[in-house]
């Protein structure tokens, strides 16, 4: 009897020692990463791993999604119960797929663009170092973004990938997660202000353990818009502003509590819609953004036309407009990069300060003298 207790306590012992060597857990975070406008996403140190959680990947989440991120060498020494966590991720990334173009300038500006090998569509992007990269191969075409080619994907076998979505219905990130690979959901385009948006360079800064180098570039970013802000506000004239235009009779235009009033807010003008509320955009007819808007000194991001001439073979409504009699409407959709794609669409989330200090250039010329446009132009 004595043997059997002997060796039942031996296991146990043995057990436990076995159970040690493997966990080296700290269950109680030492810091949170300093956040100022984001509220999507959060932090959590623990010294020897962290924990990345994503609380609102799109309007009216349901559920947050949690994310261990922890090295090679603590991750051989340590164990996770699975089911708390819908990824367990080793860090710094050495491999990473991402799904949009607004996804790509953090990589760029923290300096780890080696490590991107996949993306959806890649002739979207306009990076010049990054497109280096596709022409050299280096980096994989995996087809469009809404069916990813998980063959493809697979053979890359990324650390991560680094996804988007409307809702949490998305068979292919489904297919994705089933085969073992991580898919995080990026938040930036929820965020509700130009600096939040911004801010989730500090989420790849995680990934990568470069939080110091993420959290200097941010603040000198922030830096730069709040003292362009500062200076619109020395403004004595607020010049009105019409945004959007017509599609199949319907005029669609930011609401007054989008990021994009936000810049037009910050910018000190005087945005007609800027009372409204809600969620995405404004859908008018003709008649009631003629009767507001007839007069609007400037015309700012009239959908993705080119030119006057396609705007007015459109509809010729959009000729009624004193913007465009005087034409002093302003896009984006002309400053592209090499293969085409809009350089707003892919740095306007990263760079808010210099859409900031474009749309105060436009709408007051003598503040920013030195500034040189760079996302809008005059539509000719």
């Amino acid at each position: 009897m004595k043997k059997i207790v002997l060796i039942l306590l031996s296991v146990v012992l043995l057990s436990c020692k076995n159970e040690a060597s493997k966990t080296v857990l700290n269950s109680k975070a030492s810091t949170q990463l300093d956040l100022k406008y984001a509220q999507g996403f959060k932090v959590s140190d623990f010294n020897t791993f962290k924990v990345l959680e994503i609380i609102n990947p799109w309007p009216k989440a349901k559920k947050s999604y949690r994310y261990v991120l922890i090295s090679k060498e603590n991750a051989a020494k340590t164990t996770f119960n699975k089911s708390e966590y819908d990824g367990i991720i080793t860090n710094p990334i050495e491999s990473l797929v991402v799904t949009s173009t607004t996804h790509l300038p953090a990589l760029e500006l923290l300096g780890v663009t080696h490590t991107l090998t996949g993306f959806p569509g890649t002739h979207f992007i306009s990076s010049k170092k990054i497109r280096t990269r596709v022409d050299r191969g280096s980096l994989r075409e995996l087809g469009k973004n809404e069916s990813i080619n998980t063959e493809v994907l697979l053979e890359l076998n990324p650390d991560a990938v680094i996804g988007f979505g409307i809702d949490g219905n998305n068979k292919t990130f489904e297919t994705i997660k089933n085969s073992g690979i991580p898919v995080i959901y990026n938040g930036d385009w929820v965020e509700n202000s130009p600096l939040a948006k911004a801010e989730w360079i500090k989420f790849f800064g995680a990934l990568y353990n470069k939080e110091k180098q993420a959290d200097s570039i941010f603040k000198t970013i922030e830096n730069n818009y709040i003292e362009a802000k500062k200076l619109a506000q020395a403004a004595k004239n607020k010049p009105t502003i019409l945004s959007g235009a017509m599609h199949s009779d319907i005029w669609y235009l930011p609401n007054g509590t989008s990021t994009e009033a936000q810049f037009l807010k910050d910018a000190n003008t005087n945005y007609l819609w800027k009372d409204s509320t809600g969620s995405g955009s404004l859908k008018l007819n003709f008649e009631a953004v003629y009767t507001k808007a007839k007069s609007a000194d400037i015309w700012l991001n009239p959908s993705n036309y080119i030119s006057l001439e396609a705007l007015k073979n459109a509809s010729t409504h959009h000729t009624k407009f004193n913007a465009y009699k005087n034409k002093t409407i302003y896009t984006v959709a002309n400053t592209t990069g090499e293969t085409g794609g809009v350089l707003y669409y892919e740095l306007g989330f990263a760079r808010p300060d210099l859409v900031l200090k474009d749309i105060i250039k436009i709408a007051h010329p003598q503040l920013l003298k030195d500034h040189e446009l760079f996302f809008f132009k005059p539509l000719k």
